[in-house]
């Protein structure tokens, strides 16, 4: 499979509404585990699409050598198959079952080929992603999100794929069934190109494809040499920038020096002329010689000055856009040791079925605690977290009660009207906030100029997240604290850098849902709870893979 490999040629894609969204791209990505990387927005799912064969390109080809498997991002699954069928199995399997019930006919012959040893391969195959005990038969709406998305992954797997596709794998995976897929892809030996924000899969690439203003540079190594590398080329283009800006001055400068200087040597030759008594005709040919002369020397200073802009636009195009946000939230202050939610035998049903253990959970919030909540996928967190929010109610016998207003950033993003822009937002969550800070707050925040004024609906989901972000924690009152699931979920590693940098900034108290242990490394979390077979256990951080 080391001959595999992926060819997009002169590529170009534009939406429905003439939207163009690569125009002449080219690159190709050889053997080995490469990730592609960009902002939100730029066209990375759209990118693996195409490859994939799911959309057809405006100009251009996509080729892939050898067997194709693709992951996408969001399995289109419907809930009443069954394993088997999910994983592409079923007809083989069935044909297996007749054969050794004694119905030999050819038909199941033809359908089983060369794949007498799926159940055993298939078996080996859910066994590494940590489903090796599912039965064939069990229906797909019984599985979490995090298991759905690792049948997904078996079932591409099964394909005995050349190239493998993936569009966010770790989504909605638990902190074991990450470490699985880790091990899976550690020894892949063919062509892999995957789009994932999380960190430790990939520290665990060999080359990083940036996708940047419509052009593809590959750089070798895992993510850390691919900052590292990045990081040093901003520096020089830095340098670049101030170099360039101080030789525009100089050249500016030094053009006007000079028109000062020809000025002056006019205004003295003038009157020397004057007094000299030189007849006119001599007088004027002198004079047409010296604006020449100062002519020609404001050409070539002007010619210099265009020179260092031209430098200057050079230098300027190689350095990248800072997309850091800085943030000051005194308003979110919670006292240390005040209570800010209250709970006793939280218990919630789905039908006759209880999610948590005996008569509920236990769960005291004081300010301003930063609260990591882990368990494997369909342990109830994200209920525990609507219980918090007041979505759900608790069970006769159980009580809860929040102090202070509790703001939820659930999987969707979903708190803001999509119809209204960012601006309109933010005036209806701080309508007391006179409007020149509003507009001033949405530009620390990266919402400048027209952006500002753009329905929710329109924005990627790094540009709804930050939007979502400015109106909860600047809403009036703010918020003592905050609920957030499994926030990370398909934004860029930029986006989850200001995530990090805003909760770095809140002083109240938050309950994170999350399975990325570098971002919960980063928000300094100093209490870990997990919920496992319906109890909530105060446990200490994971261990590393």
């Amino acid at each position: 499979m080391s001959d595999s490999f992926i060819i997009c040629s002169n590529l170009s894609f534009s939406w429905p509404d003439d939207t163009p969204v690569f125009q002449g791209l080219s690159f190709t990505v050889s053997g080995g585990r490469t990730c592609l990387v960009a902002p939100n927005g730029a066209g990375k799912s759209t990118l693996l699409k195409l490859i994939a064969g799911e959309l057809r390109p405006g100009g251009g080809s996509v080729s892939v050598e050898g067997v194709l498997g693709y992951l996408p991002q969001s399995l289109s699954l419907t809930s009443g198959l069954n394993v088997a069928q999910v994983l592409g199995i079923a007809p083989v399997i069935a044909a297996l079952d007749a054969i050794e019930s004694g119905d030999a006919s050819e038909e199941h012959f033809t359908t089983i080929g060369n794949d007498w040893d799926i159940e055993e391969r298939t078996r080996a195959q859910l066994d590494r992603l940590g489903l090796g005990d599912v039965p064939f038969g069990r229906r797909l709406d019984t599985f979490s999100g995090g298991q759905i998305v690792s049948l997904g992954l078996a079932a591409q797997l099964l394909k005995r794929p050349d190239v493998l596709v993936l569009d966010e794998p770790t989504n909605n995976l638990d902190l074991g069934a990450r470490r699985k897929l880790y091990g899976v892809l550690e020894d892949w030996n063919g062509c892999l190109l995957l789009v994932s924000h999380d960190r430790a899969l990939l520290d665990r690439m060999d080359r990083i494809a940036e996708l940047d203003r419509g052009e593809v540079r590959s750089y070798g190594g895992n993510f850390t040499a691919y900052e590292e590398a990045v990081r040093a080329a901003r520096e020089v283009a830095e340098k670049n920038v101030r170099n360039a800006e101080q030789e525009l001055k100089r050249e500016k400068r030094e053009m006007q020096q000079a028109r000062e200087r020809a000025a002056r040597r006019a205004s003295n030759a003038s009157r020397n002329l004057k007094n000299a008594g030189l007849p006119k005709i001599f007088a004027g040919t002198m004079k047409r010689d010296a604006q020449e002369s100062a002519g020609k020397s404001n050409e070539v200073h002007a010619a210099r000055v265009g020179d260092a802009k031209a430098k200057l636009d050079e230098a300027g195009r190689a350095l990248r856009e800072e997309q850091k946000i800085a943030l000051e939230l005194p308003g979110t202050n919670v006292p240390a040791g005040r209570t800010v939610f209250l709970g006793e035998h939280m218990q919630v049903r789905y039908g006759e079925r209880a999610v948590f253990e005996g008569q509920g959970v236990d769960l005291v919030i004081r300010g301003p605690e930063r609260i990591a909540l882990t368990g494997p996928n369909g342990a109830g967190k994200s209920t525990l977290l609507r219980l918090l929010n007041g979505d759900l109610e608790v069970e006769d016998g159980g009580a809860k009660r929040a102090d202070g207003r509790v703001a939820y950033l659930s999987q969707r993003l979903d708190l803001l009207d999509l119809d209204r822009t960012v601006a309109e937002n933010l005036a209806a969550a701080a309508p007391e906030m006179p409007e020149a800070q509003r507009m001033n707050l949405l530009a620390r925040f990266l919402f400048r100029g027209p952006r500002v004024h753009l329905p929710v609906a329109v924005l990627s989901g790094g540009e709804r997240l930050r939007a979502t972000l400015v109106c909860v924690l600047y809403a009036e009152p703010a918020p003592q604290l905050l609920l957030l699931d499994e926030p990370t979920n398909n934004l860029d590693l930029v986006s989850v850098g200001q995530l990090e940098s805003a909760l770095n900034a809140y002083e109240g108290a938050f309950v994170v849902v999350s399975h990325d242990e570098r971002f919960l490394a980063e928000i300094k979390v100093d209490r870990w709870l997990r919920l496992s077979d319906g109890r909530l256990l105060t446990t200490g951080p994971p261990k590393s893979a």
